[in-house]
């Protein structure tokens, strides 16, 4: 373990960017093994003193998983000492924003939400306390990218190569994981990247993943997309298009699985994003100022009450936290029962053919939406009452066809639905 984690000077260490100075404890290493066959070969090189290396091939492990019970309580107790969050089931009013945020949860395929609104209406503040909702998933234990063991789509290339062997493979209950995407990221600790130091100090290529491998199989959270870095949105749109991330440095072709709930937030006041990103986002929320005077007390004072006292106002929240909890669990293990009419079907894509909605996204996200919103209120089949409840959210931001226009209010989708439902 002590070679793996460190053997770097410290004047190396000091020269290095300081995106990536990281604890090298959560750093999954790739370890080289001459004439062992682990899985994606790394062609031989040639040494510094002029000889030619063996042939290597590389192996992913994660040292920061192999730790001992005592470890794992600290870090319990590390998790319980934490910066409360607000809880959800606190949050007064915002509707719209709340429902799509849960029926992402629900069902990730519907494709994350943008979330777009005036400034100080708890956008963000909703977001992070979706984290006290999210449920357990199953993940192979000790990898990287939160593998799933039963799909092969969310597998890294190790974990697949170790189920076609026949190997058995630890298996751990973990919650979905949210990360945040700050707007001073580097593509390098977005995409990860290739740790030459370490290769040239240890003998060894020692991969750093980075945030998209750290959100695979969770949430991406991007506060203010509307002012990330253009190439960082590239990004972001190669990966939310394949679910997958590739990186490319220094001659090493590596890929992992990036398949993630993409949720952002935004004031439009600071500029629109671009139609290919606001494209990725399978629903849209608009997000107001609550007028109403009393809601408007009753928000100042539940906000004082947790400030003064975060333990106690979460506390009175616990029952309702944990009867969402139960809801969402439920609805997850329903979806797949529940089924949409033909007709009704019918009737969605032609709504999106008359509103000249490009591609079909409209069509599957909306179809999805509907089945997640009846999951959610315990019914075997779609209502009409159910695609109207979602199909705005599903549509309104795919209407423009000039980057200059606004994002419609839903109006026009609303509209256009009773034309075509009635």
């Amino acid at each position: 373990m002590a070679s793996v984690l460190g053997s770097c000077s410290t004047a190396a260490l000091a020269s290095r960017p300081l995106s990536s100075r990281t604890s090298r404890a959560s750093i999954p290493s790739l370890s080289l093994s001459p004439g062992k066959s682990y899985g994606k070969k790394f062609y031989g090189g040639i040494g510094i003193h002029g000889k030619k290396r063996p042939q290597f091939h590389v192996a992913v492990t994660n040292v920061a998983t192999e730790i001992s019970p005592a470890e794992q309580a600290q870090r319990a107790a590390a998790k319980e000492n934490q910066r409360p969050v607000y809880p959800f089931a606190a949050i007064v009013g915002q509707d719209e924003m709340k429902l799509c945020l849960l029926l992402n949860v629900i069902d990730p395929k519907i494709g994350g939400v943008m979330i777009m609104g005036d400034r100080g209406t708890g956008k963000s503040t909703t977001v992070r306390s979706l984290v006290d909702l999210l449920p357990e998933i199953k993940v192979v234990y000790g990898d990287p990218y939160n593998s799933d063991p039963e799909d092969p789509e969310s597998m890294g290339a190790e974990v697949r190569e170790s189920i076609v062997k026949g190997e058995q493979l630890p298996v751990t209950m973990t919650k979905i994981n949210m990360v945040d995407l700050p707007l001073g990221a580097t593509e390098d600790r977005v995409c990860g990247t290739i740790d030459i130091e370490k290769a040239l100090t240890e003998g060894v290529k020692a991969f750093e993943p980075g945030l998209l491998a750290k959100a695979n199989r969770g949430i991406l959270y991007v506060d203010e997309v509307n002012l990330l870095d253009d190439h960082l949105v590239d990004v972001l749109l190669d990966s939310a298009a394949s679910g997958w991330n590739t990186v490319e440095r220094e001659g090493i072709s590596i890929s992992h699985p990036a398949r993630f709930i993409l949720i952002g937030s935004g004031n439009p006041e600071e500029g629109e994003l671009r139609p290919q990103l606001l494209d990725r986002f399978g629903m849209h929320a608009q997000v107001g100022t609550v007028r109403d005077a009393e809601l408007r007390v009753k928000i100042v004072e539940e906000r004082a009450r947790f400030d003064k006292n975060p333990k106690e106002f979460r506390g009175s929240y616990q029952a309702e936290q944990e009867k969402l909890q139960q809801q969402i669990g439920s609805a997850r293990s329903y979806l797949p029962s529940v089924q949409i009419d033909q007709d009704l079907k019918v009737k969605i894509s032609k709504v999106c053919a008359e509103l000249n909605v490009d591609g079909l996204r409209g069509d599957i996200v909306t179809n999805r939406a509907a089945k997640a919103l009846a999951a959610l209120k315990g019914r075997e089949k779609v209502t009409p009452e159910d695609i109207a409840t979602v199909i705005p959210n599903c549509l309104r931001h795919r209407l423009r066809k000039d980057p200059l226009e606004s994002i419609d209010s839903g109006l026009l989708v609303i509209e256009k639905f009773y034309e075509v439902f009635s």
